[in-house]
C-alpha cells in the first residue's frame, strides 16, 4: 500500500507537469482546474497550515494542541489530495470518445510532419496529456478555436 501511494503521487506529479495549461482544454477536461488548484495549493498551503496551527495555539493555549495539529494536517493534506487525484486520473484508461479525439489530433500532427505514436487500446490520460502538450506546441491556434 505504501509503495502504491508514493507511485500514485509520483504519477500525479508527472501528469501535472505533462498537462498543457491551455484555456481551451478547460472547457472539456477538469484537469485544467485541478492542476491550477493543486499547483497553487503546493505553493501556499504548507505556510498556511503552520499559520493556522500556530494561531490556534496562540489564541487558545497549549490545551488546543490536538486541534491545532488536526487543522494543520488538514491544510497540509490539500495538495496531496490533488496529487492523488491526478495520479489516479493519469493511470485511468481513456474512453473511446477521447481515444478517437486523440487519434484525430495525432493525424493532424502527422499531417504537418510531426511523428507521434498513435494512441493504442491501452492508452491512459497521461498518454493523452503528452500528446496534447506536443499538439499545443506545434499546432496553430486556429485548430483549437475550431473545437
Amino acid at each position: 500500500m505504501k509503495l502504491q501511494l508514493f507511485s500514485t503521487l509520483r504519477d500525479g506529479h508527472r501528469y501535472m507537469k505533462a498537462w498543457p495549461m491551455a484555456k481551451p482544454l478547460g472547457y472539456f477536461f477538469p484537469e485544467y482546474r485541478v492542476v491550477k488548484a493543486t499547483s497553487l495549493a503546493i505553493r501556499f498551503m504548507p505556510p498556511f497550515a503552520l499559520l493556522a496551527a500556530a494561531s490556534q495555539i496562540y489564541l487558545h493555549g497549549w490545551a488546543f494542541l490536538p486541534q491545532a495539529i488536526a487543522i494543520g494536517l488538514f491544510f497540509f493534506s490539500l495538495p496531496l489530495q490533488g496529487m492523488l487525484w491526478l495520479g489516479q486520473r493519469a493511470r485511468h484508461p481513456l474512453p473511446l470518445s477521447l481515444l478517437s479525439f486523440g487519434n484525430q489530433v495525432q493525424e493532424r500532427l502527422q499531417a504537418i510532419g510531426v511523428a507521434y505514436i498513435p494512441l493504442g487500446a491501452k492508452a491512459c490520460y497521461l498518454d493523452m496529456a503528452n500528446l496534447l502538450k506536443i499538439a499545443f506546441d506545434r499546432l496553430d491556434a486556429s485548430y483549437w478555436d475550431e473545437l
